[in-house]
């Protein structure tokens, strides 16, 4: 039987320029929309996004043709570029240099996208530096906090 197979799931996490919060309630749903677009256009699928007006969540399943750190740059790109030709009136909108990328099983799903859809609730009680370092530490991810935050 010829053919690839794959179910490659990722939990991507990435912040807004220097942490700024300019994603908001007015351009949420639209940059969601579009960045579900990019993924689809690049052939794989998002399975759910959530965030907060510093920082995103996606739970995507991607191919395995295309690295999780071309598809980031590619979803980075494209959606910063829509953004401030669309969407920012005073200020210009980036995103952050780096991101963290997370695999998960099949099986952590459901937890992770009802984790993506309560992101207001969860961010009432953690900040998003103590969710990242969480995140990190969770899926044992060696790191230096000196440079984290830059």
């Amino acid at each position: 039987m010829a053919g690839t197979y794959s179910n490659l799931l990722y939990h991507l996490v990435f912040s807004t320029k220097n942490r700024i919060p300019l994603i908001s309630a007015r351009i949420q749903a639209p940059l969601y929309e579009y960045i579900g677009g990019i993924v689809r256009g690049e052939d794989g699928i998002l399975l759910e996004i959530g965030g907060m007006p510093d920082h995103l969540h996606l739970l995507a399943r991607l191919k395995p043709a295309k690295s999780v750190a071309e598809m980031l740059n590619r979803i980075k790109a494209k959606s910063s570029k829509w953004l401030n030709a669309e969407h920012m009136d005073l200020r210009k909108f980036g995103w952050q240099e780096g991101y963290s990328a997370f695999s998960i099983s099949e099986s952590q799903v459901p937890p992770v996208r009802r984790y993506l859809r309560n992101q207001a609730d969860h961010h009432r009680r953690y900040s998003y530096q103590d969710e990242l370092l969480t995140l990190l530490k969770k899926h044992r991810i060696t790191f230096d906090e000196r440079f984290i935050w830059r």
